[in-house]
């Protein structure tokens, strides 16, 4: 399996043993992850920091489809952005479905013909192409910056995913805009406050004299690591913009309660994790790494800056010998 190629995590809500293996096999062919939870806990799953690309849920879940069709509107209610597709029995069809239940399903599938799933999650999940050249250096760059920073830290990463939840990770975000001939949109980066500032602490903490770190430190230092792997993003894969093309404008919206941020479109974002560890205190933090191609797509004409002769040289990354 390509391991540049993003995943995306999908609920599943289907008690039936007999067709797991099925959702099983379905999900390592179509680069998918398939993770699942106890009823009681499901709304707090879906409201927690959970990078989900769509529900799968079998007609009878919850003992019957009155109670299926109860936790459809339930999850529609809480993550509207998430697809929900049901597995029935016999049909694929929704004629017979109650009405409020078809106007929140995006597809149904029978067992024995998976196609409408397949299609549902190329329509929904992996409507974009993202070049493995992009991903990949997408995340030699962010790992590298974060050595960079965090010199005395273990840096591990999870394999790329793609998501289609709105929910904010943590408390803390920075955002900056990206612009290029083949692409505009949004980097983000998002993290946990209190294990971040743990961290900053146990790096002051051989100065008696150092005060304990602050939001105004994090922010900062969130900061710089964003300017730091935008700047190698740039170089790498941005060039300069056509300052002739229309630059149309969607605003954001953000719910600091709901811990919900919108760019104003429906494609999908790619996402990165990493966690960086101190292996002496066993502390570890998250960061949560977006990016939002919510303006422009244009991924057939992507390519890779070809860097000039002596730039690595300038730059102090290589010495002449």
């Amino acid at each position: 399996m390509n391991d540049t190629k993003p995943v995306s995590k999908v609920l599943v809500l289907d008690d039936d043993l007999l067709h797991a293996d099925t959702i099983k096999r379905f999900c390592d062919e179509n680069n998918l992850v398939g993770v699942k939870v106890r009823k009681s806990r499901l709304l707090s799953v879906l409201r927690a920091n959970i990078d989900l690309g769509a529900i799968l849920l079998h007609e009878s879940y919850g003992g019957s489809l009155d109670e299926a069709a109860a936790i459809a509107n339930r999850i529609y209610a809480v993550r509207p952005e998430l697809p929900i597709i049901m597995r029935r029995e016999r049909r694929a069809t929704m004629d017979d479905l109650p009405e409020s239940l078809r106007q929140i399903l995006c597809a149904v599938y029978v067992a024995s013909d998976i196609t409408p799933l397949r299609d549902v999650i190329d329509k929904y999940i992996f409507s974009l192409d993202y070049p493995n050249a992009l991903v990949r250096g997408i995340s030699e760059i962010s790992e590298s910056m974060l050595t960079t920073l965090f010199k005395e830290l273990t840096i591990a990463s999870e394999r790329p995913s793609i998501v289609r939840d709105r929910i904010i990770f943590g408390e803390v975000f920075s955002l900056i805009a990206l612009e290029s001939a083949w692409c505009r949109g949004y980097m983000m980066i998002q993290a946990e406050e209190e294990p971040l500032l743990a961290l900053l602490d146990q790096r002051r903490s051989g100065s008696s004299s150092a005060a304990s770190a602050d939001f105004r430190d994090l922010n900062d230092l969130l900061g710089e690591l964003t300017n730091m792997i935008w700047g190698a993003f740039k170089n790498r894969f941005l060039g300069e913009v056509d300052p002739t093309r229309a630059q149309v404008q969607v605003p954001l919206l953000v719910n600091h309660r709901q811990k919900y941020i919108s760019f104003g479109s429906d494609n999908p974002q790619l996402c990165f994790v990493y966690e960086l560890t101190d292996e002496q205190s066993g502390r570890s933090v998250k960061l949560h790494q977006r990016f939002v191609f919510s303006l422009s797509w244009s991924p057939e004409a992507f390519s890779e800056i070809a860097e000039q002769p002596g730039a690595t040289v300038g730059a102090g990354e290589l010495d002449l010998f």
